[in-house]
């Protein structure tokens, strides 16, 4: 039995591992989805950071479409599905393809729910700090300046809508962080198209938003997770 636990819970840290770069994106996304004027493609990139983590200030809640592509270098996973950020570091999403489940935080817990498998995995949030992605960010106010220690213009890097601004940001000591950079591209109402981070094990995950709806108001009950009897539950350490 205790061996059975080990491999679920080497299951679930593998699952965790992909979920957390989640945490990270609604750092970013919540930064850059209010509803703002066109910015100038030309600002200096400085100023463009200055006008990013300033358009933070009002954003209280955010919903949006999203499909996520796992690459680890030969076989890859596309996934998509629904997501809701709101203030207090609280988020959720629900992924419907290809399986369903739900990865889910708030201010005391992250989970993520695999219901074809019975099982939800749980860990405290300040255990999740443990993992590669910074959360405890997303429970304050956004200094992307402290999240990264450099960032370059990558208009030419990529290819992307003319009008769009697409920018790399570069951790401070990558063995720390887990990841070598992301490359951030947004739109003229300074909403984010694409994110991707890659890794420092060469793996990459890749996201991209549509449909986004900016300070809905969700329901308290939309981030907790009451999972059916029976469910088996894995909590990390």
């Amino acid at each position: 039995m205790k061996e059975k636990f080990r491999t679920n819970n080497r299951r679930g840290r593998q699952h965790f591992l992909v979920a957390s770069c989640a945490m990270w994106i609604a750092l970013v996304m919540s930064s850059s989805l209010l509803a703002s004027p066109p910015s100038d493609a030309n600002l200096p990139l400085d100023k463009f950071i200055t006008e990013v983590q300033n358009s933070y200030r009002d954003v209280e809640a955010i919903r949006a479409d999203f499909t996520q592509t796992y690459d680890t270098g030969g076989a890859g996973r596309v996934e998509s599905g629904t997501v809701v950020f709101a203030r207090g570091g609280r988020m959720r999403w629900d992924y419907r393809e290809p399986e369903k489940k739900v990865f889910l935080s708030n201010k005391k817990e992250v989970l993520l729910y695999l219901p074809e498998q019975g099982q939800l995995n749980r860990s405290s949030v300040k255990q999740s700090e443990d993992f590669r992605i910074p959360f405890r960010l997303l429970l304050s106010r956004l200094d992307l300046r402290k999240v990264f220690s450099r960032f370059e213009d990558a208009n030419n890097q990529f290819q992307h809508p003319p009008e769009d601004r697409v920018i790399i940001a570069y951790p401070e000591n990558a063995d720390k962080t887990g990841y070598r950079h992301v490359v951030m591209e947004f739109d003229p109402q300074m909403n984010i198209r694409r994110l991707v981070i890659v890794y420092t094990n060469d793996t990459v995950m890749k996201f991209n938003f549509s449909h986004i709806d900016r300070n809905p108001r969700p329901a308290a009950a939309l981030f907790e997770l009451k999972p059916p009897a029976g469910t088996q539950i894995i909590n990390h350490q």
